[in-house]
């Protein structure tokens, strides 16, 4: 299947690993009640970032990450060794509920498929993006657009911050890109933020994030609270989407305007 891809000419991209729902019938026969509910959506992200900053490159999948997660390292490797994560191909909710009827989990070839026809095909598109607005600009900035349930117990404890800025440590952007991105989300004292907190940035982030040769990434969890119901039928609520999305056009248009020398 084909990545969905918008054109922009702007020196900024965002992508949407997340944000699909379709899963194909022969697998979705094979989900218990737990996987056919996908409530492990970065629901509505689409429509949240949706017209908030002109000409501007957008890379998504329309393929849910029960699936496969076109945020994980093709290899399986954890990108956070000792905790409770999911994988290329999670078997569990992020509850820890198992996805698959019995004996229905995908084996190792299948996986290989699913890399080989919904994941690199992914990558190829956002790789090429990068590299043509690289090329235009000199540089490129990676907006990664995740959001997920502000209490999921399994994955971390209490309640997750508002905006959760993953950077890996600093590693994957210029820090002025960074302190610029904190200093706007403090500034809404309505809000709580984080940087490098339980979210570091997942493997988009950590593998195309590379400032010395112009390519900079940021990866933005979000509370799901702050613009949706957080529980079935997951309801976008107009209030509360339009406070954040003021938030989040602030980001964009200083993202895409600021340049590091």
């Amino acid at each position: 299947m084909k990545p969905q891809v918008t054109l922009g000419d702007s020196p900024l991209l965002l992508a949407q690993p997340h944000s699909g729902v379709e899963v194909p019938q022969d697998i979705y026969n094979r989900l218990n009640a737990n996987g056919q509910a996908i409530a492990d959506t970065d629901w509505h992200i689409t429509r949240l970032y949706a017209n908030l900053i002109n000409d501007v490159t957008f890379v998504s999948t329309a393929i849910h990450r029960y699936v496969i997660d076109a945020n994980r390292n093709p290899s399986d490797e954890s990108l956070y060794p000792g905790q409770n994560t999911t994988g290329l191909c999670p078997v569990t909710t992020f509850d820890g509920a198992p996805i698959y009827l019995d004996g229905e989990e995908p084996g190792e070839d299948e996986i290989i498929q699913r890399q080989l026809h919904y994941h690199q095909p992914y990558h190829d598109a956002l790789g090429e993006q990068l590299e043509r607005l690289r090329q235009k600009h000199g540089y490129v900035i990676l907006y990664d657009c995740h959001s997920i349930r502000s209490l999921v117990p399994y994955l971390f404890e209490g309640k997750l911050p508002d905006f959760n800025i993953g950077t890996n440590n600093g590693v994957t952007c210029d820090p002025h890109y960074q302190s610029a991105v904190e200093n706007i989300c403090s500034s809404h004292k309505q809000y709580t933020s984080v940087s490098n907190g339980r979210f570091k940035g997942g493997w988009t982030t950590r593998h195309y994030g590379k400032p010395e040769a112009g390519v900079h990434a940021i990866q933005m969890e979000l509370a799901q609270c702050n613009y949706m119901q957080e529980s079935d039928p997951w309801n976008y609520n107009v209030e509360k989407a339009g406070s954040l999305r003021l938030v989040l056009r602030q980001i964009l248009e200083t993202l895409a305007t600021q340049v590091v020398e």
